[in-house]
């Protein structure tokens, strides 16, 4: 595949993008709203920007020290950050309030991406992780604007992808960017394979390892009254599908496993189904949203923004979702940062440095099923020692990895 029939076929799909939005926006009326950002309709930005693009609420968080460091860096400039999905627009504004700029993603359209980088022209454009998008990136260059994508990382899984379905295509457009900086030295070699100047690529390190991140103390102290002194296992950015084998495993167990069961689930528009879920079997559930006290409930459900660290703050282990089905996993170093005993599931494709390195560590577990899971749940509970020492290594591999942000930010200021 080349741009032309990229841009092409998406062309064709733009009506049902739209539509895809508007049936998401059923259960996330979100997905509805400021729709004409995403097809360009923008007001122009009469000053110096610097261009940030995280696509989500993981993304987001990674890159806030990188953002804390070019606002002190740049006083001259405003930094403009977007996203793709409604989760991640509302953690942008509620963390920055107005001190950047937001606005969302554009598709992915030459007549689109070429209106919307003519309203901002920003001095440099800086995607996170995987953001690789032909026409965005061709644009880009076509107007000498520098564009780089940062924290990135490639797994084998998605190597392969690449090159059996748009190696051409993807060949152009990493030849495109100003600059790959990726995670680790893996992720640089398969960029270079998949066609990207060798001179244009570096392994900067990763920049989540680079996060300050620290619970709110009262929202902490918030959470903490409702669970009260009960031992606290937290099932974190859980999926579709992982929570009934959650709950389900958890119904074999119960009586051997004295604790509240936190389910916090990745999207927010699933947080009622998930409740009926826990009804259905049987068990007692409390909201975040409106419980006083959960030390009666079986399950807590966090159905809240923005409040994950209190989360994991107020766990005696956690275990990261998105790793029992194909999602690939969530971030584990937040919990590592607090010291956390962690656990994570078989399937940690977007994670596989990390998550090799941390039981290289000692510092987590992988279980391999739901009924591997609470295993070792139960076996971690009735051993301090070991629960005590998981959460250190993990703080330990955590400190030992940091560095990443001054370097790209040296790779920015240059480059501007």
């Amino acid at each position: 595949m080349n741009r032309t029939l990229y841009s092409l076929v998406g062309y064709l799909l733009l009506p049902l993008l739209i539509i895809r939005l508007l049936v998401k926006s059923i259960k996330a009326p979100n997905y509805r709203k400021r729709l004409s950002e995403r097809l360009g309709f923008i007001s122009k930005i009469p000053v110096p920007v610097i261009w940030i693009h995280c696509v989500s609420v993981g993304e987001f968080r990674a890159s806030i020290t990188l953002i804390d460091t070019l606002i002190k860096q740049h006083p001259n400039h405003r930094i403009f950050v977007t996203s793709t999905t409604p989760t991640g627009s509302s953690t942008i504004k509620q963390y920055y309030t107005n001190q950047v700029l937001h606005l969302y993603f554009p598709f992915d359209l030459g007549f689109i991406v070429k209106r919307y980088i003519n309203q901002i022209q920003p001095e440099i454009c800086i995607l996170m992780e995987t953001e690789i998008w032909p026409n965005f990136i061709h644009t880009l260059k076509k107007s000498n604007i520098p564009s780089i994508l940062i924290n990135a990382r490639m797994s084998e899984r998605s190597l392969k992808k690449y090159q059996k379905f748009a190696s051409s295509l993807v060949r152009e457009t990493l030849n495109n960017l100003s600059l790959i900086a990726t995670q680790n030295q893996n992720s640089a070699d398969r960029f270079i394979q998949l066609g990207a100047p060798s001179s244009n690529v570096t392994n900067a390190g990763n920049i989540k390892f680079d996060q300050n991140p620290q619970a709110k103390q009262l929202t902490t102290k918030a959470i903490k009254k409702i669970t009260g002194n009960r031992t606290v296992i937290t099932f974190a950015s859980t999926h579709e599908g992982e929570e009934k084998q959650i709950i389900n495993n958890f119904l074999t167990v119960k009586d051997k496993i004295d604790a509240l069961l936190v389910i916090v689930p990745r999207h927010p528009e699933r947080f009622n189904s998930v409740e009926k879920l826990v009804n259905t079997a049987g068990l007692t559930i409390e909201r975040r949203s409106s419980a006083r006290s959960a030390t009666k409930a079986q399950v807590l459900l966090g159905d809240s923004m923005g409040e994950m660290m209190s989360y994991f703050e107020v766990s005696d282990v956690v275990f990261m979702g998105g790793s029992l089905n194909d999602t690939g996993g969530h971030n584990m170093l937040e919990p590592a940062a607090l010291s956390k005993p962690i656990l994570f599931g078989p399937t940690v494709f977007n994670f596989s440095e990390i998550s090799t390195d941390l039981l290289l560590q000692q510092a987590a577990i992988q279980v391999q099923n739901s009924d591997d899971l609470f295993e070792q749940i139960a076996t971690l509970l009735d051993d301090s020692k070991q629960l005590k020492a998981l959460g250190k290594n993990a703080k330990i591999y955590f400190d030992s990895q940091q560095g990443a942000v001054k370097k790209i930010a040296d790779i920015i200021n240059k480059l501007i």
